[in-house]
Formats: structure tokens, C-alpha cells, sequence
């Protein structure tokens, strides 16, 4: 059983993400899935295929850390695993948000396979979570899409047990990844990647 209370709370704070979400452009659609916290065994989550900037109360339902549905015959989203996996591998996370913006489908598909993007310098870095100065080093994952979810979150879940200061990461053609305590710390930190990722995209652009 899961407290209704706190269930009511978290999926307002993915109701109202969505609408700021779809409203800058990085959520089109029924692109997306996001999810919050509720306590130690369920996570609140976004039902499969519901537009993310029109969501209301019954298009966020309970899942537990192993993706199971909870109270509900409803269908989460598809890479619920890619959250779950986050809840369990951080205990100290307490939303999760995948967003499928322009900038970050194109970079991801620019940078070359195997390599990771790094973003040093900019002083935007500090808007993460436990960075406080622009000469810090951010490394960010690019994996490979698949639709085999379940090795996905292993694969995603090793890498972040082996680099736990890391706050995101992108699927290539896909999207972004990202997480912080909080549902704030998180929509920060996704607004703080998308400057990152058009900064990165327009030195690109000026190098040619």
C-alpha cells in the first residue's frame, strides 16, 4: 500500500512539470515519461501514450521499484524500467524526467559512438547538484536506443553506480535522462542541460 496523500502530491508535481515541459518545446506529444517519488517501494509515473502537456490525475499512476502496476490496470511507459532503476540505484532521488527535445536528439546523434559528451567550463554547470564551481568536468553518457529496456537499465544502472556525481545522460536519437531530489532540482537541471546542449551544438556550428 502506498499513502494517497503523498501519491496526490507527487503526481501533481508531474502534471505541472508537463505543462512547463511541453510548453518550452521538449516534450512533444505523448513523447516523454516522468516520474516521482512516493516512498521507499512505489514511484508515481506517467501512463504509456498520454500527451505530456495535457495530463490530469488519472494519467499518472503507481508503479513499485520493480515497474509493476500497483492498484491500477493501467500501462506505464514503456521505459519505466530506466526509472526504476534510478529510484534503486539512488535512494536520495525523488523524480526522474525524460524529455525528447530538438537539441538533445541532435547532439546525441552527432557525437561520435562510444564517446561520452563532456561539458567543462561553463559556468550553467553549477546549477547541478553538488557542483559549485565551472572548472568541474560533467560527463554525460550517450547510449545506444534500443527496445530492449530491461538490458537498457542495466547497462544505464552500471554506468551510474560507477559515476554517481554524474546528474543525466541521452539515448542517442532518443533524448535526455536527468534526476535530483526533488521535482524543482529536477526541471533545473533539465533546463540547465538544454542551455548546455544548444551551447555545445552552436560551437559546432561556428567550427565548421
Amino acid at each position: 500500500m502506498f499513502d494517497v496523500t503523498r501519491y496526490a502530491i507527487a503526481a501533481q508535481s508531474i502534471i505541472d512539470a508537463g505543462r512547463f515541459l511541453y510548453g518550452q518545446g521538449w516534450s512533444p506529444a505523448t513523447s516523454s515519461n516522468y516520474s516521482a517519488r512516493i516512498d521507499d517501494e512505489h514511484i508515481a509515473v506517467t501512463v504509456s501514450g498520454r500527451h505530456k502537456g495535457q495530463l490530469v490525475a488519472g494519467d499518472v499512476m503507481v508503479v513499485d521499484l520493480a515497474g509493476k502496476a500497483v492498484q491500477s490496470n493501467a500501462r506505464s511507459s514503456a521505459e519505466t524500467q530506466l526509472h526504476t532503476v534510478l529510484y534503486q540505484t539512488f535512494p536520495e532521488v525523488g523524480a526522474v524526467l525524460h524529455t525528447h527535445s530538438v537539441k538533445a536528439t541532435v547532439l546525441s546523434r552527432l557525437l561520435p559512438a562510444g564517446e561520452p559528451l563532456t561539458l567543462q567550463g561553463y559556468e550553467l554547470q553549477k546549477a547541478f547538484s553538488g557542483i559549485d564551481t565551472h572548472e568541474s568536468e560533467l560527463t554525460v553518457p550517450v547510449f545506444d536506443n534500443t527496445q530492449d529496456i530491461p538490458a537498457l537499465a542495466r547497462q544505464t544502472g552500471d554506468w551510474f553506480r560507477q559515476h554517481p556525481g554524474q546528474p543525466g545522460y541521452l539515448i542517442r536519437g532518443h533524448g535526455l535522462y536527468t534526476w535530483g531530489r526533488t521535482m524543482a532540482d529536477c526541471l533545473r537541471h533539465v533546463e540547465a542541460f538544454e542551455f548546455l546542449f544548444e551551447c555545445e551544438l552552436e560551437t559546432m556550428r561556428v567550427r565548421r
